[in-house]
């Protein structure tokens, strides 16, 4: 059996959404696919902060299941429009990544440049993949920062307690602050926006 995967429908009432609907079942249907009455799920982004009608979107007469927050292609879209979720989820992403290094990142034998090299390459892509969709407020720069320099810190074996500061950790690793990598990302997608 074949299935459709990702498919995301937009309309300004509910009404109009339970008639694309249809009409995607529809067409699916005509096709040999199927849409999966489990896996489908609706979110109402409600930005003006007024109250819809009591209409539910339903497909096959089941009431599709209504969520806040849905991941797509590896990033989280929050109801409200927020991305602290997907904030979350990236620094999550990169203490996975970080822990499954940790045996050469934290190896003292190994020079602390060559783990920010590694860290670099490896761990920081995985904290800032899709960052340039972000519409990034200064707490959520700061929260990428802080877990930045705690991972930094461990590479180097240094703890809040001996009393380094952050910018000779930094040096030590050869490692930009994650802010400004995040601001360049995103002035350079501006940037290349505007071409064509």
């Amino acid at each position: 059996m074949l299935f459709a995967d990702d498919i995301v429908l937009v309309d300004e009432t509910r009404e109009g959404l339970n008639s694309k609907l249809g009409m995607w079942r529809s067409a699916l249907e005509s096709k040999g696919l199927r849409l999966s009455r489990t896996k489908t799920e609706y979110m109402e982004c409600n930005f003006s902060k007024t109250r819809g009608g009591p209409n539910d979107i339903i497909l096959d007469g089941q009431t599709i299941p209504t969520k806040d927050v849905f991941k797509c292609l590896g990033s989280f879209i929050q109801k409200d429009g927020a991305i602290e979720h997907d904030v979350n989820h990236r620094i999550k992403v990169g203490w996975v990544k970080w822990r499954s290094a940790s045996g050469v990142l934290c190896d003292p034998k190994i020079p602390n440049r060559l783990k920010g090299k590694f860290y670099k390459s490896a761990v920081r892509p995985a904290m800032l993949y899709g960052t340039e969709c972000w519409a990034v407020k200064k707490q959520h720069s700061h929260k990428m920062g802080v877990a930045e320099m705690r991972m930094l810190r461990w590479m180097t074996g240094h703890t809040r307690k001996d009393r380094i500061r952050n910018e000779e950790i930094r040096r030590k690793v050869e490692v930009a602050p994650i802010e400004e990598k995040m601001r360049r990302i995103v002035y350079v997608g501006l940037d290349t926006s505007n071409v064509g």
